[in-house]
């Protein structure tokens, strides 16, 4: 018996020409917005202490960028939901254009809330980036969701380094006013972005999709929503928590910017360049196991850095950091994925990410008054106690036998009980 081969209509055609391109285009996106992220990180916390009334608010530009992230999550995704993905993505990056000019403005003035308001604007930008994860693996078949979303995270390792020398070749080219260039530039970069993500070609919603639906309440009791939000968080704020105060601490222990900012873009590229296999990792041995190898980097990374304060230790630290956040981040990423009916993603998806930056403000702001106050030491110690919460939460859905809704790939309900027949 023979098996015809699947045959193609040029509509298909078209329609995977599409894919590609999207995907493509948001790939692309991500490696230039990401930049705006690393500019801030690398640079946030020495801006701060330069311009700060007390050395102990260092880091609260890098905790109100956090804060922008996390305020931005809901309306961009009802902007979404309502006007479709590429309306939320340019005015995105409409908010990058703003950062980076306000920042630049702060500098010259030597104003630090004005600098707290331009980091503000990089939040809104930043969440705005992470939904091109979720816009990548609504353009493609569900059994490719996975690969598409790491797929366009894998985008990250060129932001790893473009934003890092983007500060080295640009920090002083307007003496004496240090990094005032470097936020011309990353402005520049965020216009080219936009010019990318116009040409991203995905559907918008319907009348239909706008008042269909589960309401959230009932979403966000699934113990797998849970387990996603619960990983997630503690993946994103840990990373957080350490790379926030990472640069600050290498200047205390004498280290020098471009030791700094090199042992970012290791840390960055780090995060993104297990993207290339994270997918596969995820469709061959679970989302479960691979959030579970995230945790165990994160923990190894604080032994690390526990371990002494040269430049290798930092370095390792923060490349071990990287690898963690990618594992757990892009593993929960996947399980939110199975959490939603497709006309139900856009405010699931923005409800899980509002969860995941609002929670992760905390560490932002704790991260600055403990480094000042207590050493690197204690930062580092601190982040076993959140670890340890993720673990458990793993444990129990791996271990315990609860019964749960979850949604496939192509939107059907289906259950965590046994069918009729199995055992």
């Amino acid at each position: 018996m023979t098996v015809d081969p699947p045959t193609f209509t040029g509509d298909d055609a078209a329609a995977m020409r599409r894919q590609r391109s999207n995907v493509l285009r948001l790939a692309v996106a991500q490696a230039l917005a990401g930049a705006n992220s690393t500019v801030v990180y690398a640079t946030g916390a020495i801006v701060g202490n330069m311009l700060a009334p007390n050395s102990a608010l260092a880091t609260l530009p890098i905790s109100i960028f956090v804060v922008g992230m996390a305020v931005c999550t809901l309306p961009a995704g009802a902007v979404a939901e309502r006007y479709g993905r590429r309306t939320a993505f340019l005015l995105g990056a409409g908010g990058g254009v703003l950062a980076g000019l306000l920042a630049a403005l702060a500098i010259l003035y030597a104003s630090f809330w004005l600098f707290c308001a331009a980091t503000f604007f990089g939040g809104v930008y930043a969440a705005v980036v992470l939904s091109f994860r979720f816009a990548a693996a609504d353009c493609v078949p569900p059994h490719l969701r996975p690969r598409a979303l790491s797929a366009v995270m894998a985008g990250g390792v060129f932001a790893g380094v473009i934003g890092p020398q983007l500060v080295t070749h640009t920090m002083n080219l307007w003496t004496p006013y240090l990094f005032a260039a470097t936020y011309v530039c990353q402005a520049a970069v965020a216009v080219l972005s936009a010019i990318i993500l116009a040409g991203v070609d995905l559907p918008r919603p319907t009348a239909a999709d706008l008042n269909a639906g589960r309401p959230l309440s009932i979403i966000a009791r699934n113990p797998r929503f849970i387990l996603a939000v619960v990983c997630g968080i503690i993946s994103y704020l840990l990373m957080n928590f350490l790379m926030t105060a990472a640069p600050l601490a290498m200047k205390f222990c004498g280290l020098s910017q471009e030791s700094a900012n090199l042992g970012l873009q290791w840390h960055v590229i780090a995060m993104y360049a297990p993207s290339f296999w994270t997918g596969r990792l995820i469709t061959r041995f679970g989302a479960n196991a691979v959030i579970a190898v995230g945790l165990a980097l994160i923990a190894a990374a604080s032994v690390v850095g526990l371990l002494g304060i040269d430049i290798a230790h930092f370095w390792v630290t923060l490349i071990l950091l990287g690898i963690g956040w990618n594992f757990g981040f892009i593993g929960a990423s996947a399980i939110v994925l199975e959490c939603h009916r497709p006309e139900e993603k856009a405010r699931v998806q923005s409800f899980n990410d509002f969860l995941v930056f609002g929670t992760m403000t905390i560490g932002s702001f704790l991260s600055g008054g403990l480094l000042t106050s207590y050493g690197w030491t204690t930062v580092l110690i601190l982040s076993f106690a959140p670890l340890a919460i993720a673990v458990l939460a793993l444990i129990g859905s791996t271990f315990l036998k609860t019964p749960r809704d979850s949604v496939s790939a192509a939107g059907v309900v289906t259950t965590g009980q046994p069918s009729q027949g199995s055992e």
